[in-house]
């Protein structure tokens, strides 16, 4: 049997810096596009609905994220949050920052969506594309 051959790969992490920076970025992005659109008020039922939209880093991904608030009797005022697209970093992009998009899908899966954009592309396709906005 033959032994599996092995490859180094050179890879670009990203610095805090970096992540806080764009961060930042999807942070303004949330509350000046999505939220006016999608959110613009909060209407109480008696089921959960959504009261937030905001982003956040987990290791080299950025979620965005509906937050819902619980209407249900037994346990009213109760918050969750749902991702609903999410941003992996492409390490293997040496030259720039680039991003795989990720989509979530109703199974609860990531579905790999569009390969390696930029920030600004990325944020104009969730903008813009049906199927990476949030359903609310």
């Amino acid at each position: 049997m033959a032994k599996p051959v092995r490859r180094w790969i050179r890879v670009k992490e990203l610095t805090r810096e970096e992540k806080a920076a764009m961060g930042q970025r999807c942070d303004r992005f949330i509350a000046a596009r999505l939220t006016p659109r999608f959110l613009p008020e909060i209407r109480p039922t008696q089921w959960n609905y959504p009261v937030a939209l905001l982003g956040k880093w987990r290791g080299s991904k950025y979620s965005f994220i509906t937050r819902y608030r619980s209407g249900w009797e037994d346990n009213a005022g109760e918050e969750f949050d749902s991702a609903w697209v999410r941003l992996d970093h492409d390490e293997e992009c040496l030259t720039e920052t680039r991003f795989h998009i990720m989509w979530h899908r109703h199974t609860g899966e990531w579905f790999p969506y569009h390969a390696s954009a930029t920030l600004e592309e990325a944020l104009d396709m969730i903008e813009n594309d049906p199927i990476l906005q949030p359903h609310i």
